[in-house]
């Protein structure tokens, strides 16, 4: 006999069709949702494999350094036009003359005796003064100029090339390549790098004899290499082959920079994340504040940072899963620490005991901009001599001139408070402010003249960029 289901038994049947089906279409939403609406964290759980996520990248590749280099073409000359006279401390050529582009038909003298309003208004802003999108912004994470790529590759057989990305300014525009390494402890050594890059291949038989056991040690972990948000040994890396990882010479070069961008870890959502220029280790002994939003009161609280939180995106659950590397704080950071404050600015022939310039040694030129830099200039208000800092953080209000726009990924709105960075040695540590969109110190002086609205002359510019060059 056939089973029969009765008119009870298909209620329950369809009841039960319907409510799967409801449920279905609840966690489907749900998940829509969840995709939808920005998160804190980064996924754990990859759904890509490795190799589906490098042959995606690599095709995209083309296309978004092209977009940034259209940027950067579209916001500055980009020619290399070095000043005559005017080198780093080891001999590479400074870049001279404003870079940021203008708006047609505008000047800056015209636009120095407009309001905020006005220039806001009118879209007058020149483009360069906005905030730089890091090279593909909503991918984010350090990119390592090709020369320093090159380097390492060569002492180590550590390849820093990302897949994904190359780095975007030429040249012309970084640091100096080694950069000198000053001590604090034996200023008589002079370049104590002797011309090399310090690395973990030759930093004992360079240092050894000069610094102490608690020193090299601590220069040792400064050149050891571990896991970061980029380089590792997860799926979600941006290095073709598993990676040790980086070290915090690899952006710090010898304790200075070498440009390295990345996105600072602890705004979201990503958009409103600002570009990360590496700024100099030299000095950190006179400085006070730390960190992209300057939270961190200490050298030691920093290094301990970086390695728990900032080499992965300040996003501990990452960390965690493509091995952060956890410093003891009594030793390892301790030793760190010590050997980073050991880092000094370089030598300024042109300046006394209390960083003002010696008037037997100085341009004419060089004196003036050293009038206006303590007085019209209103620089000194957050750049006091003798090492040219306050240590304290400011807020430029940036976004009195601009209307929030989005590009290349980055939504530009507001800067919110930066440090003062200390200006001893500037002229060695190209670009300028916090995220790289200034290239020169000519470019650097009309920002601030635009922002603070003190109404420099042509003369007075050029003098105020003669004596930052000395300093």
């Amino acid at each position: 006999m056939k089973h029969r289901r009765t008119e009870n038994q298909c209620g329950v049947w369809t009841a039960g069709v319907v409510g799967i089906t409801v449920l279905a279409a609840i966690i489907l939403l749900s998940a829509t949702a969840l995709a939808e609406n920005p998160s804190s964290y980064a996924p754990v759980v990859v759904k890509e494999s490795f190799d589906a996520t490098m042959a995606r990248m690599m095709a995209a590749k083309p296309a978004i350094m092209k977009k940034q280099m259209d940027l950067l073409k579209e916001r500055y000359d980009m020619s290399d036009r070095p000043a005559r006279g005017v080198t780093m401390s080891r001999g590479k050529a400074v870049q001279e003359g404003i870079r940021v582009r203008l708006p047609p038909g505008m000047n800056w003298e015209k636009l120095t005796e407009m309001t905020p309003e006005q220039i806001r208004q009118k879209n007058l802003f020149p483009a360069g003064f906005l905030p730089l999108p890091h090279p593909n912004h909503t991918e984010g994470g350090m990119v390592f100029p090709q020369h320093h790529i090159d380097e390492i590759k060569r002492q180590e057989g550590r390849d820093l090339t990302r897949f994904d990305l190359d780095y975007d300014l030429p040249v012309h525009f970084l640091p100096e390549y080694p950069p000198p390494m000053y001590l604090t402890t034996r200023p008589d050594l002079g370049d104590v790098s002797q011309g090399k890059v310090v690395t973990i291949d030759n930093y004992y038989e360079s240092f050894n004899g000069i610094l102490n056991p608690k020193q090299i040690e601590g220069l040792r972990l400064l050149v050891t290499p571990f896991p970061q948000q980029q380089f590792n040994q997860t799926e979600d890396r941006r290095s073709a082959r598993p990676h040790r990882g980086v070290t915090c010479f690899d952006c710090h070069v010898n304790g200075h920079t070498n440009a390295t961008t990345h996105l600072v870890g602890d705004i979201r959502p990503q958009e409103f994340r600002h570009g990360l220029d590496t700024p100099p280790l030299r000095g950190v002994n006179i400085q006070r504040l730390f960190g992209s939003q300057r939270a961190l009161k200490s050298i030691e609280d920093f290094t301990e940072f970086e390695q728990r939180a900032a080499y992965f995106d300040g996003d501990p659950v990452i960390a965690t899963k493509k091995g952060a590397n956890i410093l003891e704080r009594g030793s390892q950071v301790h030793f760190m620490a010590e050997i980073e404050q050991l880092l000094d600015f370089p030598p300024a022939a042109k300046l006394d005991v209390f960083g003002r310039l010696d008037p037997g040694k100085a341009t004419e030129s060089e004196q003036r901009g050293q009038e206006v830099f303590f007085g019209k200039g209103r620089c000194a208000e957050c750049h006091p001599s003798p090492y040219y800092t306050d240590n304290l953080m400011h807020n430029l209000r940036t976004e009195r001139f601009f209307k929030p726009r989005m590009t290349n990924g980055r939504m530009a709105a507001s800067d919110g408070p930066i440090k003062t960075f200390p200006l001893r040695g500037i002229k060695d540590s190209p670009p300028y402010l916090h995220d790289r969109r200034l290239l020169t110190l000519e470019d650097t002086v009309e920002f601030f003249n635009l922002i603070t609205g003190v109404k420099l002359t042509t003369q007075e510019k050029q003098d105020i960029v003669a004596f930052l060059r000395v300093l």
